[in-house]
This record gives C-alpha cells, sequence and structure tokens, in this order.
C-alpha cells in the first residue's frame, strides 16, 4: 500500500511537472502575459505586443526578459524614448546583446508582418 502512494505521487509530480514546464505550459502562457503586459505598458501598440510576447518567450530565458524590463523608463523619463540618444540609452541599461537583438529582430518581424497584413491585395 505505502509503496503504491509513493508512485502515485511520483506520478502527480511528473504530471504536474510537465503541465507547468512543457511548450505552452502554464509557466509560459504566464511569462507570455507578463510580456505581452510590459510591452503594452510602454507603448508597444497590442497587435505588435500580442505578435511579439509568444516569440521573445520562445527565443529568451526568463533572465534575459527580466533584463529587458531594464527598458521601461526611469523617473524623469518619457513612456516612449523621445529620441534616438535616449533609446541608445535605455537599450544599454539592458546588458544583454543577445536580448537586444532578439528584440529588434521580433520588433521587426512583427512590424512587417502587421504591414503586409494591413495592404489590400
Amino acid at each position: 500500500m505505502r509503496l503504491t502512494a509513493i508512485l502515485l505521487a511520483i506520478v502527480l509530480l511528473a504530471v504536474g511537472g510537465w503541465y507547468v514546464f512543457r511548450d505552452g505550459g502554464l509557466l509560459n502562457q504566464v511569462t507570455e502575459e507578463r510580456v505581452e503586459d510590459a510591452l503594452l505598458l510602454n507603448g508597444v501598440p497590442l497587435p505588435m505586443a500580442e505578435c511579439m510576447a509568444p516569440k521573445l518567450t520562445e527565443r529568451l530565458s526568463i533572465s534575459q526578459l527580466t533584463k529587458l524590463e531594464r527598458l521601461a523608463p526611469e523617473e524623469g523619463e518619457a513612456r516612449v524614448p523621445r529620441n534616438f540618444s535616449e533609446a541608445l540609452k535605455r537599450l544599454r541599461r539592458v546588458d544583454d546583446d543577445e536580448a537586444v537583438q532578439q528584440l529588434a529582430v521580433v520588433g521587426a518581424r512583427c512590424g512587417s508582418e502587421s504591414l503586409l497584413n494591413a495592404l489590400p491585395l
């Protein structure tokens, strides 16, 4: 009886772990929602945020996504950078070249898809 209870507990833990950590699992869904919310708070339009969030969570680690939070305006800064030098200053705060590169690639891809979808064909 005791062995059965232990085996059942192991199976339940394995199933629970799979549900949380699998691709598209609970952890991934929560992370995507947080990334999308952060993008929206920083002035990214909804369609772009919806496109970018899943791609960023797929390509970057939790640590890298956390570093991207440094792009948020600090006290005295506008919500959206007013010029190129302000944008560069924020990008330097991230201090992760790969995260910035993926942000640029994903942003460009989603922007291109948005423009193509808007074209009357």
